[in-house]
């Protein structure tokens, strides 16, 4: 890869290291016996879509020590994505949620493999709990096998405990704060533990010890990384209620539904008043919510100026990181590539 920053050729590259590494894993797993083939199928469809955001900044925190382009490197940035794709098969499982990428989310997909089973939907929901747990244990096998030399690996492998800390007391918490009362300094913690840190700060982070980057860099990938994380989960959140599902490949109505902990509803419900509440407080969290009680929500946020609120939040998340990221000396491809990403992370239709 030359320095010019090429996004469509480095997920390319990615694609082609999670595809090859996937598929090997789910031949030797379907190998133990013919009834976990439907298993190892989903192993390889968490993998098949991506933007490969999080590689990148792995990629980038290597790059912005001035460390080149290396194929083990790239390796070590798709460890990421499998972080990601095992949390994203549990937080569908957790949420319910029927489709990812325009496809059924696993626990929905491996309901044809046991449909005749007793209680299927349970056996189901089971099997893609263990998926998501097989691909966080893949993750750490690329990381460790990419290639790099074994003192560059340890000086990022403390990094990973803190990363699954995080991510997993993110999930936590946005669990326990699920059904609760609305509250937006509540619901940015959510953001910054459950998505912020592993999707930015933490990948660069790591990246960064991996290259040897020094104590002045981390902290500028830190204030650059936590605030832009934060910006992409609050447009995620917009774009789940507001986007076209042909575009996210999700069904728009689960945060309603399920009435998450977003900042989207936590804003909403801070400026509404008496009236507004009381018709918010019959639809948030109805399980037999149709497109009629969807658009009156999103006619309530809409009249209350939310979604702009949120849009303001992320303008200024996005100017943040960029002012902590103008303020490092990092060289300039580095430089030109994070300012892309940031773009690319806080604007962007799916």
């Amino acid at each position: 890869m030359t320095d010019r920053w090429d996004p469509s050729a480095f997920k390319n590259r990615v694609d082609e290291v999670l595809r090859r590494f996937v598929a090997q894993e789910a031949d030797l797993f379907a190998a133990v016996d013919p009834l976990l083939g439907p298993v190892a199928e989903q192993l390889e469809a968490a993998v098949t879509d991506g933007k490969r955001l999080r590689a990148a900044f792995c990629y980038w925190g290597w790059r912005a020590v001035g460390q080149p382009d290396s194929d083990a490197l790239v390796r070590a940035a798709a460890s990421m994505e499998l972080v990601h794709a095992a949390a994203v098969v549990h937080d569908d499982l957790i949420d319910d949620s029927p489709l990812r990428h325009g496809r059924p989310t696993p626990h929905l997909a491996l309901r044809a493999a046991v449909r005749d089973r007793p209680h299927a939907d349970d056996t189901a929901r089971w099997l893609a709990m263990l998926v998501g747990d097989l691909l966080m244990s893949l993750a750490g096998q690329l990381f460790a096998t990419c290639g790099l030399p074994a003192a560059y690996l340890a000086r990022a492998r403390p990094l990973w405990s803190v990363l699954a800390r995080e991510l997993i007391a993110g999930e936590c918490l946005e669990i326990l704060r699920t059904g609760a009362g609305p509250d937006t300094t509540a619901s940015l913690k959510v953001i910054r533990y459950k998505t912020a840190k592993y999707t930015v700060e933490q990948p660069l982070l790591i990246g960064g010890a991996l290259a040897g980057a020094g104590e002045r860099l981390r902290e500028g990938y830190s204030g650059y990384g936590l605030p832009l994380g934060e910006a992409f989960q609050l447009r995620d959140d917009l774009l789940g209620l507001f986007g076209a599902p042909e575009h996210t490949g999700k069904a728009n109505a689960d945060d309603v539904r399920g009435h998450r902990p977003t900042a989207l509803l936590a804003e909403t419900w801070r400026l509404a008043r008496d009236d507004d509440r009381e018709r918010l407080g019959a639809l948030l969290g109805s399980r037999d919510l149709d497109a009629d009680g969807l658009d009156a929500v999103r006619e309530v946020m809409c009249r209350l100026g939310a979604p702009d609120r949120i849009e303001h939040m992320i303008d200024a998340r996005v100017a943040e990181a960029l002012g902590a990221l103008h303020e490092l000396d990092v060289p300039a491809p580095a430089a030109g590539a994070l300012t892309a990403l940031a773009h690319s992370a806080a604007v962007r239709l799916s």
